[in-house]
């Protein structure tokens, strides 16, 4: 958990209910705030004395429906919906809720919180993530005094993404107290498809809009683990990238390096995710109501790292707060 998050303590819940079995389906292993956020739930799980099997999603629709139908009829008590909608898949979610199988989503949702299809749904206020963003190059160009010509890069098959996406726009164009601000485009790329067109669409976006292009934003860190080569190529070292994404291991890395272009991401606390998501599951199984406990985002930027030597997420917190109510008597 980061550590202006170590206040925060979850509510009271019921203690560990041992011996579930349950599945947990990444929308794609290439996604590092899925798998950051899987991370922290398989050790929630240890704990708790459960099973654990991880699956991936491979960023396709039809191996997603087809693992939830696997998962089905294998009865796991629980399933973890890891970076998709599982309103797409109407005949698994009815399916499994015949089966009296919890399901409990990552980013599976526009917004946190119980869906028609979710017992709950983790992620921080997406709007929150999206505006930190937003405000951060707006504050960075202010400061430096140069224009804000933003191109915005989504994956528009996730609901979460969209919604971060149209608020940095709007943000973008309101451009509180600054009158050079304009989103010169938004570029739709799946994530799993950023290896491969980042390094075109580079080259086409700095073609079209020359020095006007000053920021990237984008709604996960992958596009900028492609985007450094790409841009020295075409001669534009001074375009600014940051990310409303999850704060994935590559982009702290190039952020605490300070080498790459990547000035800030806004991280998500992922480890705290996994737990939380191990906690939702414990409450459903116990008859418990979700739990409505809510994290915040952080600005991670190089002067965070180097001032907290890049261990800004306390794990031992994380622990602590959760084995105390698992573990009371």
């Amino acid at each position: 958990m980061f550590a202006q998050e170590s206040r925060q303590q979850p509510p009271p819940g019921p203690t560990a209910q041992l011996g579930k079995k349950l599945v947990f389906i990444a929308s794609d292993y290439r996604n590092g705030g899925v798998m950051g956020a899987y991370r922290g739930f398989e050790e929630a799980a240890k704990k708790l004395g459960w099973q654990v099997q991880l699956k991936n999603g491979n960023d396709s629709k039809s191996t997603q429906a087809s693992l939830l139908r696997q998962a089905i009829a294998a009865r796991p008590d629980g399933i973890v919906i890891g970076g998709f909608d599982p309103g797409e898949f109407r005949s698994e979610v009815a399916s499994a809720k015949q089966s009296r199988i919890v399901l409990v989503g990552w980013h599976a949702a526009k917004e946190p919180g119980p869906t028609p299809d979710l017992f709950t749904n983790i992620s921080t206020q997406p709007l929150d993530v999206a505006q930190i963003a937003a405000d951060y190059v707006i504050r960075d160009a202010r400061t430096r005094q140069r224009p804000v010509g933003v191109v915005i890069f989504n994956d528009p098959q996730y609901a979460v993404a969209n919604a971060k996406t149209a608020a940095m726009k709007k943000a973008i164009e309101n451009c509180p107290g600054y009158s050079a601000c304009q989103v010169l485009a938004v570029e739709n790329v799946a994530i799993s498809a950023a290896a491969t067109a980042i390094p075109a669409l580079v080259t086409r976006l700095s073609q079209k809009h020359g020095a006007a292009w000053t920021y990237s934003l984008a709604i996960n860190d992958t596009y900028f683990d492609e985007i450094n080569y790409p841009l020295i190529a075409s001669r534009r070292t001074d375009i600014i990238n940051v990310s409303a994404g999850d704060g994935s291991l590559k982009a702290l890395g190039r952020i605490a390096s300070g080498i790459g272009q990547q000035a800030a991401t806004v991280a998500e606390p992922l480890k705290l995710h996994g737990y939380q998501l191990a906690d939702e599951l414990n409450r459903a199984f116990a008859g418990f109501p979700p739990s409505g406990f809510q994290s915040k985002p952080i600005l991670v930027t190089t002067e965070l790292l180097q001032t907290t030597y890049g261990k800004f997420e306390t794990t031992q917190a994380v622990e602590a707060a959760y084995s105390g109510i698992w573990d009371k008597k």
